[in-house]
């Protein structure tokens, strides 16, 4: 433990204050920021992605957001590399390096060290899996993919044709499935000894009231400019999947009112927000905090981060 690199990370939901309790304990144990975000990382994607500004950074420095062209691929892999470094140059400059974020795969990849493996391609395979899918539909492919892999099959959404067809691939070219290659690449211990906070809510109506608000005041701060200005340039798969664009394409294309848009926006972001919390409570090493119940978040997260490192 005492070769480990003490890395805190602040995990949850959207819209539920990661960014701010990592700001402020930012300033009580003085560290910098890393993002764990995997749409905050565009340049150009603002609003949608919740990014924060230079003022509501308080001068702390925030690492991994505001750097990639919308239209360049990258992949969890590049952010583990990435991470890697930044945490390794915060801590050699006597910083507390800080985790923020709410993309589970992009944490999970990190804290646990995962090697990635090559795994193989085949284009044919991938093709006739493309086909298929255009045939069968997601749900389908999901299907096929939870009787040969059903732990890899749990962690994907039936809307990421892209994932599962990936892992059907490598199955189909390998006989061994995702998982599987996942398992071998988790055999060398972590580098970080971690404190995790996760922020969570008993009552999910009050997340749920909140994510309503926030992609209110989006609108207001200027999200359907920055919707039309990103859907006209170029953009990668993985920067296409985020919220707050996708589901104001129709209404930008003059098919449904703002009215409703608005409304797809907000049930979307409610429904990633359930999707981030499946997610992180498998993760027993969370600490996890209630905004709804506890008057004083930032309080309850510094006696967790002071009593895990005193220990």
């Amino acid at each position: 433990m005492k070769d480990q690199i003490p890395l805190v990370a602040v995990v949850g939901p959207t819209a539920s204050g990661k960014t701010v309790l990592g700001i402020k304990l930012a300033h009580h144990f003085d560290g910098e920021i890393v993002s764990a975000d995997s749409m905050q990382i565009y340049k150009g994607m603002d609003i949608a992605t919740a990014k924060p500004t230079e003022g509501e950074k308080e001068g702390i420095p925030h690492h991994l957001i505001d750097f990639l062209d919308p239209s360049e691929s990258f992949s969890v892999a590049d952010y583990v590399k990435l991470a890697r470094r930044v945490i390794e140059d915060i801590h050699s400059r006597g910083k507390l390096p800080i985790l923020v974020g709410g993309t589970g795969l992009y944490v999970n990849s990190l804290i646990d060290n995962i090697e990635f493996q090559p795994e193989p391609e085949n284009l044919k395979v991938r093709e006739e899996l493309a086909k298929q899918a255009e045939q069968l539909g997601n749900e389908t492919m999901l299907e096929i993919l939870r009787s040969i892999d059903p732990e890899t099959a749990s962690r994907v959404h039936p809307n990421n044709i892209r994932r599962i067809i990936r892992a059907l691939e490598v199955y189909k070219t390998t006989g061994i499935t995702m998982s599987e290659y996942q398992r071998l690449s988790r055999q060398k211990p972590s580098p970080y000894n971690v404190c995790m906070i996760g922020i969570g809510f008993r009552d999910r109506k009050v997340l749920y009231d909140r994510i309503n608000r926030r992609v209110d005041l989006m609108v207001e701060n200027g999200l359907i400019e920055e919707a039309k200005k990103v859907l006209d340039s170029p953009i990668s798969t993985v920067a296409g999947q985020a919220i707050g664009y996708k589901e104001l394409k129709p209404y930008l294309m003059g098919e449904i009112p703002l009215s409703e848009a608005i409304e797809n926006l907000k049930r979307e972001t409610r429904r990633y927000a359930k999707r981030q919390l499946t997610w992180f409570r498998r993760d027993k090493r969370i600490n996890w905090i209630y905004a709804d119940q506890t008057q004083d978040l930032t309080r309850c997260a510094i006696d967790i981060i002071t009593k895990a490192y005193s220990s």
